[in-house]
């Protein structure tokens, strides 16, 4: 049997980081598509709030408060649907 080493914090760190991204992509998303998701309330209300804030240090803390709701969720079936929607071309 291996004995498994606890991931370190730098790998912790990258993947609060990873999980705040993945959040952040949320907010581009209109309610009909958060609705399809089925988030739980609490991360569903935070990303409606966080769409509101146009302060940037305050929305950056909202987005902090995201990355942690997200560690609640899987965040597989989250990602796969941002997958599968059409890219919009950056202008």
């Amino acid at each position: 049997m291996e004995i498994l080493d606890p991931p370190s914090k730098s790998q912790r760190k990258r993947d609060m980081t990873a999980l705040q991204n993945l959040g952040e992509s949320l907010l581009g998303l209109n309610r009909h598509q958060l609705d399809q998701l089925d988030l739980p309330e609490s991360l569903y209300d935070a990303i409606q709030e966080a769409k509101s804030i146009t302060a940037h240090g305050a929305r950056r803390r909202q987005l902090q408060f995201i990355g942690k709701l997200m560690r609640q969720v899987d965040p597989a079936p989250i990602q796969s649907f941002l997958d599968q929607l059409p890219r919009r071309p950056r202008s």
